[in-house]
């Protein structure tokens, strides 16, 4: 990855998501601290540095939350999930220590007790639509 695609951004969700449509799963990183941040930060929340960098992460960590949703926003009823087709969603732990919320593929939203916490993941891109109005989300897989 060149230096200058990773600095030239800002630190908003704009960027982020565009690192995403990308498939890039980036994190700001504090150089002051060593904290790493997803989504990014344009203020380090523990030392309150603004020196800031992009780093693009492994995309592995663990689960460590879920719930299965069966009711979700728009865009997720527009994709065909509803009452009578869950999906799961988790907060999974990156090997580089942040934590961030995604959809969760590869387990069975009918049978829950079966997905475990601390099961290893790996970052995974979903697109939806078509054209202009296709879009990437984050997610990650078992």
């Amino acid at each position: 990855m060149s230096e200058e695609t990773t600095t030239v951004r800002p630190f908003s969700a704009a960027a982020f998501n565009q690192y995403i449509a990308e498939h890039k799963l980036m994190a700001a990183r504090c150089k002051k601290c060593g904290g790493v941040y997803v989504p990014p930060r344009a203020i380090c929340p523990k030392c309150h540095s603004e020196e800031l960098e992009w780093i693009e992460t492994s995309g592995k960590g663990k689960l460590s939350a879920f719930t299965v949703i069966y009711s979700g926003p728009t865009f997720m009823v527009e994709q065909g999930f509803d009452r009578k087709n869950p999906y799961v969603s988790g907060i999974v732990e990156l090997e580089e220590g942040a934590l961030i919320s995604a959809r969760v593929l590869g387990v069975d939203p009918t049978k829950p007790t079966e997905i475990r916490i601390g099961t290893p993941v790996s970052v995974d891109f979903v697109e939806f639509g078509e054209g202009e109005a296709k879009k990437t989300y984050l997610a990650f897989k078992m």
